[in-house]
């Protein structure tokens, strides 16, 4: 039975400059024609910010819930909560999962809603690097490359990344695993790990990919951004583009 409400996770911290691109992408998923009858509501969980990114949330009309512990399990585990509280529990409920820095698909809700009506208890994306000021010049060629090095000719890609910026999971599911781990980094491998040790069904898709930002400077460290970093590292591409000390990360 396909989930009769959406709620979309956003953790933000002092992301003010990419935060209302993300959001205007969710809304605009969210008015697919395919959710007519779906209620969607997005959370965004501000994790010890000190800039304007609660003020650009609230301009955007979603829900905030703030939270101090620089922990991004904590805050995505934060908004997955507030979200069983306003849509009245698990039963027909599916959170999907993305990122401040990220731009989802029109067609992403859509997709994670019709995957949840097969039957799966989670949707596991991929991700696509943004082309930008934030992003050294072939970095996105370079990443996607290696990205895809295990994607077979023909046949489906069952991929091995996991993304907290385009993941889907139905509530129940989420809740008999715990949810999110209260963790600093990887808290999307450890739910994911943990839905698959339990035996719900995940489905791997590269199907409906997410955007994500190129920047070298994350808020995480040991996350997707340093793996970028490093990538250009290796890679010896040159710097333009890069945004100076001082400016958001």
């Amino acid at each position: 039975m396909r989930p009769r409400s959406l709620a979309v996770l956003v953790p933000a911290h002092n992301e003010q400059e990419l935060l209302p691109a993300s959001l205007a992408a969710i809304r605009a998923a969210a008015r697919h024609p395919a959710l007519r009858q779906v209620r969607v509501v997005t959370v965004v969980a501000a994790d010890a910010c000190s800039d304007g990114t609660v003020a650009a949330a609230l301009s955007a009309d979603v829900q905030v819930v703030r939270t101090g512990d620089r922990n991004v399990g904590l805050a995505r585990a934060a908004a997955a909560h507030r979200a069983l509280e306003t849509l009245g529990g698990p039963e027909g409920l599916w959170l999907a999962s993305t990122d401040a820095d990220s731009v989802v698909p029109p067609d992403w809700l859509a997709f994670q809603h019709a995957r949840a009506g097969e039957g799966w208890d989670a949707v596991v994306g991929t991700v696509a690097v943004a082309h930008g000021p934030h992003t050294p010049p072939g970095l996105a060629a370079r990443h996607q490359l290696r990205y895809g090095a295990s994607r077979p000719q023909r046949g489906t890609w069952h991929h091995p990344h996991v993304h907290g910026a385009n993941l889907g999971v139905a509530a129940h599911a989420y809740l008999t695993v715990g949810g999110f781990p209260p963790v600093p980094l990887s808290e999307d491998h450890g739910l994911v790990a943990a839905l698959v040790g339990r035996g719900h069904r995940v489905l791997r898709t590269a199907d409906c990919p997410v955007t994500t930002s190129g920047r070298l400077r994350p808020r995480a460290r040991g996350g997707f951004g340093d793996h970028l970093a490093a990538l250009a590292s290796r890679e010896k591409l040159p710097r333009e583009g890069l945004p100076r000390e001082g400016l958001p990360r």
